[in-house]
């Protein structure tokens, strides 16, 4: 659960107190799970929450049309033309926070835009713009190093 966190949160030190957090709200709160669905999701989930809030309360996450630049001249380097998926990890990493939040709910987590929009307080819109940025960004970021690969022209 550490590596859902992580997602979120760049500190080591920040991800292992909001899981710590989140494993106290899921011993809290583990009466009210419904032996229905899948318990690591669930758990899973109040990680997530508990990272968005996290960034929420720290004011760390910036839905912001003016904030592309913020991944520039980020010093990574690659020296493979294989994709690696380290480097894409620091891609991601890189993206302006709110991007980063969009992306990796829709894309790794797998939520809906309304979904995200519900948990982040935003439109369904603004997700769907906010991950659309997050896309480019990272389409240029992979055209500058030649690593572009099928479906993303």
């Amino acid at each position: 659960m550490l590596g859902v966190c992580r997602q979120y949160i760049k500190d080591l030190q920040f991800a292992e107190d909001i899981m710590c957090k989140g494993f106290l709200k899921v011993f809290t709160h583990l009466h009210t799970f419904k032996f229905e669905g899948n318990f690591e999701g669930w758990v899973r989930r109040i990680m997530i929450r508990e990272s968005i809030s996290y960034l929420r309360k720290q004011q760390f996450v910036v839905y912001d049309d003016d904030i592309l630049d913020q991944t520039e001249n980020q010093g990574v380097s690659f020296s493979s033309s294989e994709l690696d998926v380290e480097y894409i990890q620091v891609l991601i990493d890189a993206l302006p926070e709110g991007y980063r939040t969009v992306f990796i709910l829709f894309t790794v987590e797998g939520y809906k835009h309304q979904e995200i929009g519900e948990m982040l307080n935003i439109s369904e819109s603004t997700s769907k713009s906010q991950l659309f940025k997050a896309r480019k960004i990272l389409q240029e970021k992979l055209k500058e190093k030649n690593i572009i690969g099928y479906g993303t022209e």
